[in-house]
């Protein structure tokens, strides 16, 4: 979940767009020139064999900037912890979180239970130009203006030129999980027009926050129109899937930000894996770092032929029993991890075209994010991955913890 920020930007709707994948989406290139042709990928550096490639001088280039500028929603926003010391919170200092300088000991809820017939069965009041609706993301027109809405205004570069593009069957994959609800797809339309401005969505799941499994939610896809971001539309957003999720007899969230707020549980730093650098170049993603030509670059992120893990294949319905038994010993390791039923599984790991692997794909991205949650630091350096500045926290809503490590974290939210 990302917190907008405020004040109006200019759009732009030029079509040019990159492939970028992190397991999670694509990002949409405005104002770019023309892509590169993507079979240049395969071309190796000729430069003489004693060459040698530091891949530490990579680790500023501007594609880690522009990724990390997408992440962080801004420069607004506080970035780092001593930054959101010196932060007023208007909004998050009225909500069940810990206070940014709260050193946290226990592990619990922060309030406890209402009765469903104490949560309040009105929707909370939006200013007049504007009104609540329930997205319906089966009917494909309205899943086509959620997707426009996310498209033309939700994170994006302090350029202008980049944004994340969800495809609508990423989506719906991510909307849909066992037990979605239609009224937890909560969007908000102007009177006049009928147009979507503004939405939000939750999507339930039990998590494992230490010893203790909860049922909650997770809280994704926080998007406010840009013109319409000085209207204080994104707390009432909060607080009406809040009321909504409360009606179910749920009472806490778990969400992800670029941006620090009170208070994160952990910290998890980005990684990005240069996968078609040329392209990347080419439509102004990324540049040439210092002492970098571009054939030595080609050199350097070149990718073998075929896969080197012996017998990779692609997950298919057999594997699902084997496969689920093996993640849920895995995650087990974890201080913050899901609890998946077979249900859950089969929907999340199950590839589906453009939407999920459950391998690395050969082709057809140009640039591989990850996190380093869980044991990914082990191999992230051996893979040719290069550290980024951006970090993206963990957050619960209505529940305190201690503090975890990033490789500690067994959750990675839509």
């Amino acid at each position: 979940m990302e917190e907008p920020s405020a004040g109006e930007e200019k759009m732009d709707n030029s079509s040019d767009r990159m492939t970028t994948t992190g397991g999670d989406s694509k990002v949409v290139q405005h104002n770019g020139e023309e892509n590169g042709d993507e079979n240049n990928q395969q071309l190796a550096g000729r430069n003489s064999p004693t060459a040698v490639i530091d891949l530490k001088e990579l680790t500023e280039s501007a594609l880690m900037k522009k990724f990390e500028m997408l992440t962080v929603g801004g420069t607004s926003a506080a970035k780092h912890i001593s930054e959101a010391q010196r932060h007023k919170y208007l909004f998050w200092d009225t909500q069940p979180v810990p206070k940014i300088n709260e050193t946290v000991t226990e592990n619990r809820a922060i309030e406890p239970p209402l009765d469903i017939s104490e949560v309040r069965d009105e929707p909370f009041s939006l200013p007049d130009p504007f009104c609540w609706c329930d997205v319906e993301i089966n009917n494909e027109k309205e899943l086509t203006e959620l997707y426009t809405l996310l498209t033309e205004n939700y994170v994006e570069d302090d350029d202008n030129m980049f944004r994340f593009d969800y495809s609508p069957q990423f989506l719906l994959w991510a909307l849909k999980a066992p037990g979605w609800m239609k009224k937890w797809h909560c969007g908000v339309r102007a009177k006049s027009s009928g147009k979507l401005i503004a939405f939000i969505s939750a999507i339930p799941s039990v998590i494992r926050v230490y010893s203790k499994e909860i049922k909650m939610v997770e809280i994704n896809f926080l998007c406010v129109h840009k013109k319409l971001r000085s209207k204080r539309v994104a707390p009432v957003l909060i607080r009406e899937i809040t009321r909504r999720v409360n009606r179910e007899g749920i009472f806490q969230a778990a969400f992800t930000a670029g941006v620090v707020l009170p208070k994160p549980i952990a910290t998890c730093r980005y990684w990005h894996r240069s996968l078609n650098p040329k392209k990347l170049i080419e439509v102004k993603f990324s540049h040439l770092s210092r002492k970098m030509t571009m054939q030595r670059t080609l050199k350097l992120y070149k990718l073998p032929e075929l896969p080197k893990t012996p017998n990779l294949t692609p997950m298919m319905y057999c594997h699902i029993d084997g496969a689920y038994h093996l993640l849920q010993c895995y995650l087990k390791k974890f201080d913050l991890a899901p609890e998946f039923s077979r249900a859950d599984f089969e929907h999340f790991f199950m590839p589906r075209e453009d939407v999920i692997y459950s391998y690395v794909a050969l082709s057809g991205f140009d640039v591989f994010n990850a996190l380093d949650l869980m044991d990914n630091k082990e191999v992230l350096e051996d893979l040719k991955f290069g550290v980024g500045d951006g970090n993206l926290q963990y957050y619960l809503y209505n529940w305190k913890c201690p503090d975890m490590a990033p490789e500690k974290i067994g959750l990675v939210l839509q």
